[in-house]
């Protein structure tokens, strides 16, 4: 409690130093145009309080906690760890948003002051921490990998933006005719240039955490989930939108020519700059989940397979709905055309893809049906699924009872159900698949009975090599381990050993202490 205390002080003290000085900065930066208090002397108060009370706390309070990090103990604490990776990706993100900001805003032509304070400070801050990180004999024992992880994670976000944004307005410039008059006073080509800054800016902190911080390498709990949330989530999501997207366009052009062509194609060139940047993230980013471990990359695929299905559902819905439609509407009208189209996109493009990575005419090994990850999806699916079809089961109860005492609007019993009934239709097929699937695998893959766990927590005593073996002791004991470092730095027993002297042994709780020449001493406690 008194190192949550402390680093949550600090945390803030530190938020608030920057924001005062940020503040300072802005109105150094804008002293031609703001004569610093007369205009507003509460905001100075303000950042003047923020500077100069909370920056001298914050200092106090860095050097007492900085001055103990020379013992193991701090140095290996979770508040520790969790404060440098926390405060330094606030304040990357808070630097890095602000400079990109200022830059593009010189871009369009305007001097945003309080941009450029905000960035100095806060890359101060940033720059600061990271010093702290780089230090050998003070520098944090747990979650060091966090920081690069997610820094890298930022980058590639906000970088992937940028290029859409700015590929996009190339692309759309190109399709309308480069037609400069977009905006009163402002080019095709200026919105363009300010998110190349964006997109530059990102690809830097993604390079400078992903290739120099090496966070690509980290050994990680936070590294396969980011893989999987980049490769299996967001650039499927990124790809597949875009070419659904841009089929949905053509196929407007081709049957649903309603409105001019150029009107019609106006995101055009941002749907294929979506699925042309969200490919090459997806293709950089399938080769790391290659070459990770195997529960990473089925996550990675089940996570993929949830999105596919999801578009393939829905554009199957829609189809139904816009039929169901057509049967009351003639399907010339352009709205029962423009849905129908819209099905077939999201349809075409979602259930290819579904089809090539759940593979369900393959046969499944026993081995995979049993994974708890193939499970946990096929049960996730399906009881999302469930519930969605109840509630458009609930929805069309109503509508039905609606039509029913109130019959004198105009609106037909056909038009108030067709939506909800196209997503019970989908939604009712995806649960029954998925709930069909899970009982061929349970019937499959039976469970292993479990082994009787004899020991409740074990009280691991050794140096600070000793931490691998936590996972060594839960996989082979079921038990909770709790690691105590001893001030004596004796080199830890092998994985081989801690196994053997845990062999037979029972109890609530169980003290382990490594001692010199990987001796170890098993001792079963009471209580």
């Amino acid at each position: 409690m008194r190192r949550v205390i402390v680093f949550v002080l600090l945390f803030a003290m530190v938020a608030i130093t920057a924001s005062g000085v940020s503040g300072l900065l802005g109105r150094l930066f804008d002293a031609a145009n703001y004569r610093l208090a007369s205009n507003d002397v509460a905001g100075l108060a303000l950042s003047l309080a923020f500077s100069l009370v909370a920056g001298p706390l914050a200092a106090v309070l860095w050097w007492l906690l900085w001055r103990r990090m020379a013992v193991a103990a701090e140095r290996s604490s979770l508040s520790w760890g969790l404060y440098l990776a926390g405060m330094s990706t606030v304040a990357l993100i808070t630097f890095t948003a602000a400079l990109l900001q200022t830059l593009s805003a010189l871009v369009r032509g305007s001097w945003q002051p309080y941009g450029l304070g905000t960035a100095i400070a806060w890359g101060a801050v940033w720059v600061w921490h990271r010093w702290m990180s780089a230090r050998a004999t003070k520098s944090p024992t747990r979650l060091e990998g966090v920081a690069p992880v997610l820094g890298a994670f930022y980058g590639l976000a906000i970088g992937v933006g940028g290029a859409v944004t700015a590929l996009g307005g190339l692309l759309d410039a190109v399709v309308g005719g480069f037609d400069s008059s977009v905006e009163v006073g402002n080019p095709w080509w200026r919105p363009a240039l300010q998110a190349l800054v964006w997109a530059t800016g990102g690809a830097v902190v993604w390079w400078w955490h992903w290739m120099r911080d090496d966070a690509r390498s980290r050994r990680t709990g936070l590294g396969p989930v980011v893989l999987v949330i980049v490769n299996g989530f967001g650039a499927v999501v990124l790809t597949l939108g875009g070419v659904a997207t841009a089929l949905f366009l053509l196929l407007r052009v081709a049957f649903d020519r309603t409105e001019p062509v150029a009107a019609i194609l106006d995101r055009f060139g941002t749907a294929i700059a979506a699925a042309s940047v969200g490919a090459l993230v997806w293709a950089y980013y399938r080769g790391r989940v290659a070459a990770a471990s195997e529960p990473t990359r089925t996550a990675s695929r089940l996570v993929t397979s949830g999105v596919t299905l999801a578009a393939a559902a829905s554009g199957f819905g829609v189809i139904v709905n816009s039929i169901l439609a057509a049967i009351g509407t003639p399907l010339t009208e352009s709205g029962a055309r423009s849905l129908l189209l819209g099905g077939i996109s999201a349809l075409v493009v979602g259930a290819p893809v579904w089809w090539f990575v759940w593979r369900p005419a393959s046969r499944v090994s026993a081995a995979e049906s049993g994974s708890t990850g193939r499970r946990i999806y096929l049960v996730a699916v399906f009881g999302a699924s469930a519930v969605a079809a109840l509630i458009t089961l609930l929805v069309i109860g109503f509508r039905i009872f609606e039509f029913t005492l109130d019959s004198l609007t105009g609106q037909s019993l056909l038009d108030r159900v067709r939506a909800p009934l196209g997503l019970l239709l989908a939604t009712g097929l995806a649960a029954g698949y998925h709930f069909t699937v899970w009982r061929l695998d349970r019937a499959a893959a039976p469970a292993a009975p479990r082994a009787a766990r004899t020991i409740g927590r074990v009280i691991l005593v050794g140096g600070q090599d000793a931490e691998p073996l936590r996972q060594v002791i839960e996989d082979a004991t079921g038990a909770a381990v709790t690691l105590w470092v001893r001030a004596a730095p004796f080199p830890a027993p092998t994985a081989e050993q801690v196994i053997a002297a845990l062999a037979g042994v029972s109890g609530s709780r169980v003290l382990l202490v490594a001692g010199p020449d990987g001796r170890l001493e098993v001792i079963p406690l009471l209580g």
